[in-house]
């Protein structure tokens, strides 16, 4: 059997020790995403001014609607590898990785051939303002061919997470983090490419990042190691992975759709507000750090736990990573209300840009707990295989009703601060039922 040097076996020893040994190096590695993604959007506003800000912003929510529903299923493939890895079943865990990879590859092309083709539709769909419009049809238009790297990389560096490694991942993202921030100084103040050059700086990164992560799944000696040939589908595990993957696919799709939707609604005000709530998504990508990496913890930790039948160890885990999460959000959004203008004047100093992002965070930076509430939860139900609730509690909250409050107050009165409010209302709304599920059901059921 291959060595396991690099993975991490969440069924023995101190849980405690081992989720924060598996968090560490995602918490680390989402610290460096966050970072380049601020870096890019500090270097346009700064140098090329808000209309550029407002363009590069506007696209946030499209991104993550192309790639959420993805990204989603990939996540259904990382219980299926932490599964079999939990039960040492290597041949399944195996097939399940290069089923992974050819999804990955196939489902890129298309969104790629998508994003290319449909950008301008869909922008104006989002009623983009009209002098901001050109620039954030470039700015999506090149990242669309990039977003095949996008796909692979969040696919490979999964492959890794489900079986343990969180450290080579974090080695690459922070290599390609740097050659993205160079590369966007190099075409925004050398080659004065505009915001097109913060695209393809942005795209290079992630292909960079995707295949130092493809080199090491090839070169390895670990369990997950992968050989080219042999990716395909293989039905009866493509099956697994969607039933697995698909509700946190559809999960992830109407959370985007939602969030494409306020989107639209910032873009009725003008392109300062585009700007300032542009700079306060850079800023609260922080909250989302510790998130992330306890989420995925989570999730590993759970389903390695059940495929093993260690169910009072995956309840355990629950607990700490769901604690440790709250913890560390909360602080982030106290941090940020303490030093609100700072930190958006970081991005842009035209006050107008300044005020819309500090409004922003006085009414949801307090608020993160319940974020962090739904988000660590969701990855503990994940983990279990019951992806369907997060998915469904998603669709209900996070979709249908912040749709619908926010309909209904813009038409009552039209003020930003009732679009902010609709986040801090819906973290709310799931934190109290996915809380009453947790406390009522018999979770740890369902893998089996």
């Amino acid at each position: 059997m291959a060595s396991k040097s690099s993975t991490l076996d969440f069924t023995e020893g101190s849980l405690s020790k081992k989720i924060i040994a598996f968090s560490l190096p995602l918490f680390l590695g989402n610290l460096f995403q966050q970072l380049y993604n601020a870096a890019d959007s500090l270097i346009v506003g700064n140098t090329l001014g808000s209309q550029a800000l407002a363009s590069v912003s506007s696209s946030g929510s499209l991104i993550f609607m192309m790639v959420g529903f993805f990204n989603g299923v990939a996540m259904g493939a990382g219980v299926v590898i932490s599964k079999y890895f939990g039960a040492r079943d290597y041949e399944r865990m195996e097939k399940a990785i290069h089923t992974d990879l050819a999804f990955g590859l196939v489902s890129g092309v298309f969104l790629t051939i998508f994003g290319v083709l449909f950008t301008p539709t869909i922008l104006a769909w989002m009623r983009t303002p009209a002098d901001i419009m050109e620039g954030s049809i470039t700015y999506f238009r090149i990242y669309s061919y990039g977003i095949l790297f996008c796909i692979m990389y969040n696919i490979t560096m999964g492959i890794m997470n489900a079986t343990g490694d969180s450290t080579h991942p974090l080695e690459y993202l922070i290599i390609s983090s740097i050659a993205n921030i160079i590369l966007d100084l190099f075409f925004i103040k050398v080659l004065h490419m505009g915001v097109g050059g913060a695209a393809a700086a942005t795209t290079i990164g992630q292909g960079l990042s995707f295949v130092l992560c493809l080199i090491r799944l090839i070169r390895t000696d670990d369990v997950y190691k992968v050989h080219l040939n042999r990716i395909r589908f293989d039905m009866s595990l493509l099956k697994e992975i969607v039933r697995y993957g698909l509700p946190s696919g559809i999960q992830n799709s109407v959370i985007a759709i939602a969030n494409v939707f306020v989107q639209s609604n910032y873009n009725t005000f003008s392109s300062t507000a585009v700007a300032g709530c542009g700079s306060y998504s850079k800023i609260e990508g922080f909250a989302f750090i510790p998130i992330t990496a306890f989420a995925q913890a989570l999730s590993t930790c759970i389903s390695q736990n059940l495929g093993a039948g260690n169910h009072e160890r995956a309840k355990l885990g629950s607990r700490f990573g769901i604690i440790a999460c709250l913890v560390l959000s909360e602080l982030i959004g106290l941090v940020e209300l303490l030093f609100a203008p700072m930190l958006i004047g970081l991005f842009n100093s035209d006050p107008e840009v300044i005020a819309y992002g500090v409004r922003q965070i006085h009414v949801e930076a307090l608020f993160y707990f319940l974020l962090a509430l739904s988000h660590s939860i969701a990855g503990v139900l994940r983990g279990a295989g019951k992806a369907k609730v997060p998915m469904f509690v998603m669709l209900f909250v996070w979709c249908i009703f912040r749709v619908s409050y926010i309909t209904v107050a813009m038409n009552i009165s039209h003020t930003i601060e009732l679009v902010f409010a609709a986040y801090p209302i819906t973290w709310a709304i799931s934190s109290v039922i996915f809380l009453i599920y947790l406390k009522r059901s018999d979770w740890v059921h369902g893998l089996e």
